[in-house]
């Protein structure tokens, strides 16, 4: 998987994309006014949840961000389960007791309280996904690991690799997607091993359902992926700049994190409607 593919053209979007992997937010300045970045997007109910460098959010009457619960953690893993539970990783707000990394955190109030679950001074992980029958999927960036665990506490170290995001086959638990450098590789043992899948350069990646598997690549255009992952057609542009998340609800409804806000689609991704206002900002 670390094969190259020298027919790709998007040269620029690869260095993009490269820049993402090596990037990591553990700097926020304690009073920040205003969110600049986004790291995460989930829903609960009709709730829009957004995890960002500052906290976790939802938007208020007017989109402007409303902080939920009183930790401005740096969020930069955040998934919600299918039981609306959320789970998360990232950085301590500065300032804050505790170990650099968070591990693996949980909350079943819709992140109004949190509570360790386990890796807390050991792992972050950047990115977050379940599968169907509720095993736990994490990118250890900082080792270039992916963790896998059957009930968040104990976890087995699965594949080396150099990815960005991940997604969870939601018919098939040990199918997993990651975006990398090269293009999008795919896992069909639970994480042990990866093959090239397409060679379509993509950021980030969601799967809500079998016909719901969704892509967004560096320069902000969606696609919507066939075949496993396999193949991969063009959607349409997103607003707001460069991509910062992605989350596919079912095969209309989709969240996806630019630098200007949070944006929702019900429409397949056709049509953009911003929930969430945010400054432009990097990692």
């Amino acid at each position: 998987m670390n094969r190259y593919f020298p027919r790709l053209a998007a040269t620029a979007a690869v260095a993009v994309l490269a820049l993402t992997l090596t990037a990591c937010s553990g700097d926020a300045a304690p009073d920040t006014p205003a969110l600049s970045h986004i790291h995460g997007l989930g829903l609960r109910g009709d709730t829009l949840y957004v995890a960002t460098h500052q906290g976790l959010h939802t938007p208020g009457a007017d989109g402007r961000p409303v902080l939920v619960g009183d930790r401005r953690d740096d969020f930069m893993g955040f998934t919600v389960t299918a039981r609306g539970d959320f789970l998360a990783s990232g950085h301590p707000a500065p300032g804050s007791d505790g170990p650099a990394d968070l591990g693996l955190i949980a909350s079943t109030d819709s992140g109004r309280t949190w509570r360790e679950r386990s890796l807390a001074g050991k792992v972050d992980f950047h990115a977050l996904d379940t599968a169907s029958d509720a095993t736990v999927y994490g990118y250890d960036s900082a080792r270039g690991l992916l963790r896998v665990s059957a009930d968040g506490v104990a976890w087995e170290e699965r594949a080396s690799l150099r990815a960005l995001d991940i997604a969870v086959s939601p018919a098939a638990p040990g199918t997993v997607l990651a975006t990398t450098e090269t293009g999008v590789v795919r896992s069909t043992d639970g994480g042990r091993t990866f093959a090239p899948a397409s060679e379509r350069v993509l950021a980030y990646v969601s799967w809500a359902a079998p016909d719901a598997l969704f892509g967004i690549d560096p320069d902000g255009v969606l696609f919507r992926g066939t075949d496993g992952g396999a193949s991969w057609t063009r959607v349409a542009p997103v607003p707001g700049g460069a991509p910062q998340a992605l989350t596919a609800v079912d095969a209309r409804r989709l969240l996806v994190a630019t630098q200007d806000g949070a944006y929702e689609s019900r429409d397949g991704g056709r049509r953009f409607d911003r929930r969430m206002a945010v400054e432009s900002g990097e990692h």
